[in-house]
């Protein structure tokens, strides 16, 4: 069994102009002259993480972490203008570029995944690879399961608290209900609306595992922002056609892919990772019977580090 990596630093960081109000925050750590790989965190609303780095061998991999617009240490934090799928995939190539990198392995989890996905779909011939974990598609029957007729009848509870903070009139459609209390004048409900969709991500996310500690939390101005970024892409429908990915994923047929997924997975279910190992059959696909959402768990570890050895010891 394969665990993380020893904690090592950044040797390197910078901000990427992006030609727009966003700086966009770059690290480089492991072997300078090693096999690039650019990591890809979720959210869209999180941000990159030190253990990132843990997933691969720092002898044999230069790895490349960023927090996408708005997001971690990128600045300004929260900013929604010029905040789209396409200007990530922009940045992707500004970094490859600045750092002056023909190839690079590209591994993303959950919206990271989706993202991984899109931009190799567009860049096919600067990605030598892909490991792809807790796949997102991004389609309207994703968003669906998630915050209207899925995943709700798991965990009723912690619906009807996210649900109360939607005037009863709009909640046939709690995605634009939440976005309207959220970008709305009331304060009060703004914070609430924000603390409830946080509980709701860590409930479903977390299952047996989430402390139910945000409500005895104060909500901070950062909080609601990360949340109005999350909603921001769900109500655009994360600037894509519904189906893309999997339209597009044909493209791939020459790209070394790895799909690990756990089938305990309530935020993004199992039928996605099938989905995507279909429209990619020569991909390699995991399943991790007793492994869930998060990058965490001795078998999602094992099953991640797994793949980034693998990958060096072929190449």
């Amino acid at each position: 069994m394969k665990s993380l990596y020893p904690e090592i630093p950044a040797y390197h960081s910078f901000f990427l102009e992006t030609g727009s109000k966003h700086s966009v925050y770059v690290e480089q750590s492991g072997n300078p002259n090693g096999f690039p790989v650019i990591f890809l965190h979720g959210g869209p609303c999180s941000g990159t993480k030190p253990d990132h780095r843990r997933f691969f061998n720092p002898d044999y991999y230069q790895i490349i972490l960023f927090d996408q617009r708005g997001c971690g240490q990128s600045v300004p934090f929260g900013e929604l203008e010029a905040n789209t799928t396409q200007d990530l995939i922009d940045d992707m190539e500004r970094i490859r570029e600045r750092l002056n990198i023909e190839q690079w392995l590209v591994f993303g989890g959950s919206w990271g995944a989706a993202l991984a996905l899109l931009y190799a779909q567009q860049h096919t011939h600067r990605v030598s690879a892909l490991v792809i974990r807790a796949v997102f598609l991004a389609r309207l029957q994703d968003m669906d399961w998630f915050i209207k007729n899925g995943v709700r009848l798991i965990y009723p509870e912690q619906w009807q608290r996210l649900i109360s903070c939607i005037p009863e009139v709009a909640r046939a459609n709690p995605l634009q209900g939440l976005c309207d209390v959220l970008w709305g004048d009331d304060e009060i409900a703004v914070r609430r609306a924000a603390r409830e969709w946080m509980a709701w991500g860590g409930q479903v996310a977390l299952g047996n595992a989430y402390q139910d500690s945000a409500h005895d939390s104060h909500v901070t101005d950062k909080m609601v922002q990360q949340v109005r970024m999350e909603l921001h892409y769900a109500k655009n429908h994360y600037f894509i056609k519904d189906n893309r990915i999997l339209e597009q994923s044909y493209k791939l047929s020459t790209v070394s892919t790895i799909i690990i997924h756990g089938r305990q997975d309530l935020v993004c279910p199992i039928e996605a990772g099938l989905a995507l190992h279909q429209a990619m059959p020569h991909a390699g696909y995991v399943v991790l019977p007793n492994a869930g959402h998060i990058a965490q768990g001795d078998d999602m570890i094992n099953a991640l580090v797994d793949a980034t050895d693998n990958y060096v010891k072929i190449n």
